[in-house]
């Protein structure tokens, strides 16, 4: 079963509140217990807490903009000194910066949270901001090391994602990362998890999409930069990231929510552009295409298809465009589970080529 079917059985799972992520074995999981002890043990717990960004950024004229941040630890930001080396701080900055208006920040991300706690942070979001501008979620690799039904998973992160659109707030989340890269953790529980993190992934969203908000795809953002210098991507438990890994990930953030708050940047506003390999097509082909390309945007259309609704897939890339002279310059999938090009059986496209099929507008 390719992923983008693997994504879409977990979603519907996930709305009609069935199972998603069949059971292991009990000498598989008895093996899993095991090396994700020793996985803990050599990661260690050398931090106490995260740093409390929570506060106003900027100086600029006209009305706040309210920006929250909920999930797990990777959206509190553990793993740094200075509030100001935060996800959260960073594209509160940013923002200000951008917008020419003062951004209050308010993050009510929980060290180890998993999913199901969006629902209390949600909660507690109500008593301090009634009507949130827009909201960045980062949440999924707790679910991933707890073994926490992935279906399940993403129901919490759906109703949340739900919960805030209701209220007019614009809703960004960061997928689950690959965690494959992760170097303490030993095979086999290295590829388990990445196979693992990255269904979730493409499976959250599935969801977000259908609930009106966009992801970012986080994947192996870190993983070529860990491999070279860990010692400057990650922090000293070798698990999360230093102030350089944060940075890196807010700025794959940082253009979704620019483009989910209406500001105009060279990167923003645009239509999708076939010499990045940029598309229009099923939310679950985009879904795993995002997955195996880090820094990836997937936002909802109101066009539904033959296999539901059509999603926007951006890549938000830095590098330049590539070389059209040989070709139309589109990218691979990129990702050995995805279904391949249309087939007789019924099969996924990708997502540029469903664009072209569709007619819909680059």
């Amino acid at each position: 079963m390719g992923r983008a079917r693997r994504a879409r059985r977990i979603a519907a799972a996930a709305a009609y509140g069935g199972g998603g992520a069949g059971a292991v074995g009990l000498a598989t999981y008895g093996l899993l217990a095991a090396e994700a002890k020793i996985a803990r043990r050599v990661v260690g717990t050398p931090f106490e807490t995260a740093p409390d960004d929570s506060g106003r950024y900027g100086h600029g004229f006209g009305d706040q903009i309210d920006l929250v941040v909920l999930g797990d630890s990777s959206a509190r930001g553990l793993g740094v000194d200075e509030p100001s080396q935060t996800v959260g701080a960073i594209v509160a900055g940013a923002v200000a910066a951008f917008s020419g208006r003062p951004v209050e920040l308010t993050n009510l991300a929980v060290v180890g949270a998993q999913s199901a706690d969006l629902d209390g942070q949600v909660d507690q979001l109500w008593e301090r901001v009634e009507y949130p501008d827009v909201a960045i979620i980062m949440v999924g690799v707790n679910d991933v090391t707890h073994r926490i039904d992935r279906s399940v998973a993403v129901r919490h992160l759906a109703m949340a994602v739900n919960r805030l659109r209701e209220r007019g707030t614009e809703v960004v989340v960061g997928t689950c990362p690959d965690l494959g890269v992760i170097r303490p953790v030993p095979q086999p529980l290295r590829l388990i998890a990445q196979r693992w993190s990255r269904d979730l992934a493409a499976a959250q969203t599935v969801a977000v999409v259908e609930q009106g908000g966009r992801t970012v795809s986080l994947g192996d953002l870190l993983g070529p930069e860990f491999l070279e210098s860990p010692t400057v991507m990650f922090s000293k438990d070798q698990f999360h990231p230093s102030p350089a890994g944060y940075a890196r990930a807010a700025s794959a953030l940082l253009p979704s929510v620019l483009d989910a708050l209406g500001q105009t940047t060279v990167d923003t506003g645009r239509a999708p552009d076939q010499r990045r390999g940029e598309g229009v097509g099923p939310v679950a082909v985009a879904a795993v295409r995002a997955v195996a390309d880090p820094g990836t945007e997937v936002v909802g259309t109101d066009e539904v298809g033959l296999r539901g609704r059509l999603a926007v897939l951006l890549r938000r890339h830095r590098e330049p465009l590539p070389d059209t002279s040989d070709g139309d310059g589109r990218a691979d999938p990129a990702d050995d589970s995805a279904d391949p090009t249309p087939a007789p059986d019924g099969q996924e496209e990708p997502a540029a080529d469903v664009q072209n099929r569709t007619g819909q507008p680059h």
